[in-house]
């Protein structure tokens, strides 16, 4: 590992295959959004939620099967709390007594099975959800451009506004091309990953702007692997150790969470690579200089004292 971090890699030399490979994934995004959409979940179409309690943990996989087998469609099914107790979701619309004829199904085999609750979450519940969820976004987003833009320059916000961006977009992309389920915890989820990815910019941004100050090179490909180099230590660190409590939630952690798990691994992994690749080799692409981080030039008040 000392050898790894003492090594000086030239990031900046790679960054037009890294914009291939970001390119690429954006285009396979987008496409999946346009022709496949998302796979949303009850909390954003609509449906009926049934909560069970079994006397003996039951196999999620055989309950699905029994439900579909008996005509309900779109079926989910996830242990809630104890493993004993399971949450079915069905995106269909609500029958009073469908509570308990999930309960009898459910008994068909011979399982001691207590019905809990059977509730309707409604369209136009989903559907502001929805609005709002993509509201919450750009807000989020936007409010990430006017801070970095204070905090540091307007050329910087470009590239971690679109650096954030990237990241949000193959996340939600992946989750269209594989059909997984799309919940509010994965909307939370996007919502930490724009957290941790504007972290990391961050940390990148200050060693490149540090590095520009005390640096006598007008080489900036040079200057930003230098910077970016001198923070790989504590990336590696940051990124390996996450990754390590994710993986640990994805396994350990139940079905309530897996979903969540899946949006931060790839949110983590998408956001590592930006911060470098996108956020500051954009950078070099808008063309900064070292006149940019200069303090404006003070009017030349002795001068004018001079004058007659």
């Amino acid at each position: 590992m000392k050898t790894l971090i003492n090594r000086q890699f030239d990031f900046m030399g790679k960054r037009r295959v890294a914009f291939a490979i970001s390119a690429a994934l954006i285009l396979v995004s987008i496409v999946s959004l346009l022709f496949q959409q998302l796979n949303l979940g009850l909390d954003f179409t609509g449906g009926t939620l049934v909560e069970v309690r079994y006397a003996v943990a039951p196999s999620l996989e055989a309950v699905r099967q029994t439900l579909e087998s008996a005509g309900f469609r779109d079926v989910s099914v996830q242990t809630f709390g104890a493993s004993t107790e399971v949450l079915i979701r069905l995106q269909q619309a609500f029958d009073p007594e469908v509570g308990d004829q999930v309960v009898q199904l459910l008994r068909s085999g011979g399982e001691s099975v207590e019905l809990i609750r059977a509730e309707f979450v409604g369209a136009q519940v989903g559907e502001q959800l929805r609005d709002q969820s993509g509201l919450v976004l750009l807000v989020a987003l936007g409010i990430v451009m006017l801070y970095v833009a204070f905090r540091f320059q307007y050329k910087f916000a470009i590239g971690a506004l679109l650096a954030l961006m990237h990241d949000v977009i193959i996340v939600v992309g992946i989750f269209s091309l594989f059909q997984l389920d799309f919940d509010l915890t994965v909307l939370a989820a996007l919502l930490a990953v724009i957290g941790y990815s504007l972290n990391d910019t961050i940390v990148v941004y200050d060693r490149i702007r540090e590095t520009i100050r005390k640096s006598r090179l007008d080489d900036m490909p040079a200057i930003f692997n230098e910077a970016i180099n001198m923070t790989l230590s504590r990336t590696l660190a940051t990124s390996g150790t996450t990754l390590l409590v994710l993986m640990a939630l994805l396994l350990l952690g139940g079905d309530m969470i897996h979903q969540f798990s899946i949006a931060l691994i790839i949110g983590v992994v998408v956001g590592t690579f930006s911060s470098i690749y996108v956020a500051a080799a954009l950078l070099i692409a808008v063309k900064l200089q070292r006149v940019d981080l200069m303090p404006p030039k003070k009017e030349d008040a002795e001068a004018e004292e001079e004058l007659p």
